[in-house]
């Protein structure tokens, strides 16, 4: 993708960072155990760290994608993906209306996609990562122990519709990094006595960050 391009799909990204706060708030307020006196204020600091995070995603996926049909689809997954990481640091949630829409833009988009591009056969990848994904997170989350919820589980079927658009590699790398990004994260966190074993933590963000850098690797 040429200089100017990219821009703008940086620039896209910076005005979706402005409003995502605003939009995680709403959401937030909706959620049933988050009373609206209670929810979270997103100070400029999450502002600005929500512009910061939408112009390098956007970008990124820019550089990654060029001009592919599918582009325009990976994008608005993650201007939702924006929103529901937030949502889910601030209160532990992966709101259902919201994991829905995102499937709804990667089921509908895919498919428009793949008829633009003649290459019908790439939604079975799509559907078969989708699947993989799902019930790998399935598994996890039956484990001994384990703190996957099943916002988390139906989030990691959404992206593995995408991630099985783009190949096997994208889908395994999109499978992996996620809870390679926690590990380190939770072990940072405890090293610092920041939180303790039993602190609930969200997986959310880890799981979108780790199918956005698996769509920069693969």
């Amino acid at each position: 993708m040429s200089a100017g391009p990219l821009t703008a799909v940086t620039v896209l990204g910076v005005l979706v960072g402005l409003g995502v706060p605003r939009l995680a708030r709403r959401v937030a307020t909706a959620s049933p155990p988050v009373a609206r006196a209670a929810a979270p204020a997103f100070g400029g600091g999450v502002t600005a760290t929500a512009v910061a995070t939408g112009a390098v995603v956007f970008g990124g996926l820019a550089g990654a994608l060029s001009a592919e049909p599918v582009l325009p689809v990976f994008l608005a997954l993650a201007a939702v993906g924006l929103v529901l990481a937030l949502v889910d640091l601030a209160c532990l949630r992966l709101p259902d209306p919201l994991v829905g829409l995102a499937a709804l833009i990667a089921g509908v988009g895919l498919t428009g996609a793949a008829l633009v591009a003649g290459t019908p056969e790439r939604l079975l990848g799509a559907l078969g990562g989708a699947a993989v994904a799902g019930a790998a997170h399935v598994l996890v989350a039956l484990l001994p122990g384990s703190r996957l919820g099943f916002g988390d589980v139906k989030l990691a079927a959404v992206l593995g519709l995408p991630l099985g658009w783009l190949g096997w590699p994208a889908l395994w790398l999109g499978l992996l990094l996620p809870h390679l990004l926690n590990g380190v994260l939770v072990l940072a966190l405890l090293a610092t006595r920041r939180v303790r074993r039993d602190t609930p933590l969200p997986f959310g963000p880890a799981l979108l960050a780790g199918a956005w850098l698996a769509t920069l690797l693969a």
